[in-house]
Formats: structure tokens, sequence, C-alpha cells
């Protein structure tokens, strides 16, 4: 029935939405209204995994009755709640990770679904991301190296449209008109191709906020797929919905480094000096950037920053409709 998600568990859907949230009551209704049109198009089964939210999101949840809702036990972070939802997709269905402040265009899962079915070695797809205003999001990077990472940290916004051998972003406008390539785009909006996403695996949950989609697209590049970014799959983003504060921001700056770690664990100690530098140029007009000077001088102080949480009084739901 067009409007209606795939709830019939004996049948495989064409897509799976895993949506994880964190006190997101205010945008859900808006996020799942927009997907509703998509069945016209395609199966859908829509997962939404709650980060133990203190407002009304399971109640908003729990109002559709095609929606499976998912208690996740805690604060598990972003690759901790993709987790839970993906535990609960089934074989053959397509991953589509949101986040819960989007708002779908008509057409644009269609248009990620068969993006990444048009060839073999395309693992992953992303839209054109659009802010409040209409903007198109700069949401498409390249690979974190420790010349980009300096370039990032001296420069900053003074040289946007530097050469991409001295920075991450992928800033000029042009390069968001027609589908392309990228090391990896942002993990607001990821359309995973089901065989992909059996292939890769989980998200590494050490990621609790930022960086875990930077990772999840190496990984995925690792296996021997691209990441494709299609510009006629929009969706709109308001922003922030994961919040902010000086801890969060000083989360940012660590777990680059700890991607560095992971991946490249010679240069760790230059990416590290990198991050040190652009919060010591910028700590005097941020707390953000202050409190995350403090941290990456001090990694002793890495365990108090937000991790995964799981409340023992709080076990997840059996899978099936809210």
């Amino acid at each position: 029935m067009i409007g209606r998600f795939h709830t019939d568990t004996t049948a495989r859907a064409d897509v799976a939405v895993v949506i994880v949230t964190y006190n997101s009551a205010r945008d859900l209704p808006g996020l799942l209204a927009s997907l509703r049109p998509e069945t016209a198009d395609l199966r859908l089964r829509v997962i939404l995994v709650d980060n133990s939210s203190t407002d009304d999101t399971r109640a908003v949840a729990a109002a559709h009755d095609d929606v499976i809702a998912v208690a996740a036990g805690g604060n598990l972070g972003y690759a901790g709640g993709i987790n839970v939802g993906m535990a609960r997709v089934r074989a053959g269905e397509d991953v589509l990770v949101l986040n819960p402040d989007l708002r779908v265009t008509r057409g644009a899962v269609m248009r990620l679904h068969q993006a990444a079915h048009a060839d073999g070695s395309i693992g992953v797809t992303a839209p054109r991301i659009l802010d409040d205003d209409g903007t198109t999001t700069d949401s498409l990077h390249h690979e974190p190296t420790v010349l980009r990472a300096f370039a990032d940290a001296a420069l900053g916004p003074v040289w946007r449209r530097r050469p991409a051998r001295l920075t991450e972003w992928i800033r000029d406008a042009g390069a968001y008109a027609s589908p392309r390539d990228a090391d990896w785009a942002s993990g607001a909006a990821l359309l995973v191709r089901a065989d992909v996403a059996a292939r890769v695996g989980a998200w590494d949950e050490r990621f609790f906020l930022y960086s875990e989609e930077t990772d999840y697209c190496r990984r995925v590049r690792d296996a021997g797929y691209r990441i494709r970014y299609v510009p006629d799959a929009v969706v709109h983003h308001s922003q922030g919905g994961s919040g902010s504060s000086p801890a969060l921001d000083a989360l940012l700056a660590v777990n680059r480094v700890r991607y560095a770690r992971k991946h490249a664990p010679r240069a760790a100690g230059a990416v590290r000096a990198a991050a040190i530098l652009g919060s010591a140029l910028r700590a005097g007009r941020s707390a953000g950037h202050s409190a995350a000077l403090r941290h990456l001088v001090r990694a002793s102080t890495w365990s108090s920053l937000p991790a995964a949480r799981r409340d023992r009084s709080d076990t997840p739901a059996q899978p099936g409709p809210s």
C-alpha cells in the first residue's frame, strides 16, 4: 500500500531505512512524512533506533504502527545506533542511513537505489544535501592526510578553494553539479548496497560521533567499491541535530586522531600535531576549540569525552512494529 512502510517479516524490502534518534521528537514527524511518498517507488522498511531519548521521541515513533522502533539500551552514539538497526535489516535489503533532522525530496530514495545498482563497483551512494536556506552543503571529502590536516589547520576558511592536495573538503560549487566519486561523504544520508553492507560489516563504535562515516567509507573503498555522489537525489538537512558543546567539539578533533591511529598509525602523531595547531590558532575565539586543545594535548583525558553508554535498566526491545 502506497504511503505505508514494509512490515512483512516474511519478505524483504528493497531498502531498509535506519534512523538513529536522540531527543528527536520535533524532527522525526517531518522525516517520516517525507519518506511515505517514496513507498510508491520502493518497498521501504523503516527501523528507528532510539539512543535513550528523554523527550517524546518514543511516543512519536509509537504513533506509527508501520515503523519498527528499537530501544538501543543507552546512548550508543551514531555508529552504535546504526549497528543496532542493521541487526534488524534482512538479507538483500539496501541500507539507507538517515539523520532524523532530514527531509527527503520526492524520488531521492529511488535515485540513490538506482545509482547504487547501476554499476557493480559502486558500494555507497550519497545525495545532495541542502541546508535551511537551500544552499548545497559541502558534504563530500577527500581522504585525510597529514598535508591536508596541516593545510586545513593553518588556512581554514581563508583560502577556501585551495587545491585538493591541501584540503580534505570538496568546496568547489561546480563539484556538486554532476555525479562524481568521493573518498567519503557526510553520514547524514548514505545508501549502502546490500551486498556491500554484508561484506564491510558493522560500523566502528569506537567513533561515538564524528569520523564514523570517514572510517566506514574507507572500509568500503578498501573492499574495492566506490563512494558515488548523486546530485539529483536531494535531501534537506536542518543541521546541528547532534547538538553542540565544547565536549562534542573536542570529540570531533580527537576522533580525527583516532582515525589516523587506525588507518595510518605512522602519521598519527603528525595528524595530532596538526589538530593541536588548528585548535591553538582558534582557541581564543571559541570555547569548543579551547576544549579541543586541552584534550588533544592531554590524551589521558580522552576517556572523559562522550562514548557509548548502555543502561542496564533499559534493554533493547524485540524487533517488530512499535
